[in-house]
């Protein structure tokens, strides 16, 4: 259990079953009334991000999270398989959760998986929550039109499609085969890779 009041940015805790995470913690004392603890929070679940407020004096049920580092091996219609390299386990993890940010993991490279440790110690279960991706990742340009020489200035863009079947615009000057950045966040072109 965590008091209300230790609900700082950061904290993890259980509201409704679901997890959360706090973002923005502000108390708020009334006259000669108790205080208001008002917290954003992000679902961890959904990944919505909702307001809640509580008593200054309730507590609520803490959550254990956990970070694992593991490699990406495939996904199939339903979910994606990642493996544990220390212990070779290969979890399976339902692209809902996911969402788009899969698109950004290349097979055979590496995630950063947060999961929800829960249950008693006898079953203990983890819960897959979210993927963590860098920024910025590297792609080959899979498919475009050909280049245009001297077009290396311009705002002018074609479309492409990258080697994990992302598919965006580029700049005229960006061949087949090139290596690109990508913004993860936005899923646009950012720069010519070295």
């Amino acid at each position: 259990m965590i008091a209300a009041t230790d609900l700082k940015n950061g904290a993890t805790f259980l509201s409704n079953d679901e997890p959360y995470q706090v973002i923005k913690y502000s108390l708020i004392k009334m006259g000669r009334g108790g205080a208001v603890v008002k917290v954003t929070a992000k679902n961890l679940m959904s990944g919505s991000i909702e307001e809640r407020s509580f008593s200054s004096n309730v507590t609520v049920d803490e959550v254990t999270t956990t970070k694992r580092q593991l490699q990406y091996l495939y996904k199939d219609a339903k979910s994606a398989v990642f493996m544990d390299p220390k212990s070779y386990e290969q979890v399976e993890i339902p692209l809902s959760i996911l969402g788009d940010q899969i698109l950004f993991v290349k097979e055979g490279g590496n995630a950063t998986i947060l999961f929800w440790s829960f249950g008693g110690a006898q079953d203990k279960e983890d819960k897959a929550l979210s993927i963590e991706i860098p920024p910025k990742v590297t792609f080959v340009v899979r498919e475009t039109d050909p280049g245009v020489k001297g077009n290396s200035a311009t705002n002018i863009y074609k479309p492409a499609t990258l080697e994990n079947g992302l598919k965006l615009k580029v700049p005229l000057f960006i061949e087949k085969g090139d290596r690109i950045t990508v913004d993860t966040r936005t899923g646009e072109y950012v720069e010519r890779a070295k």
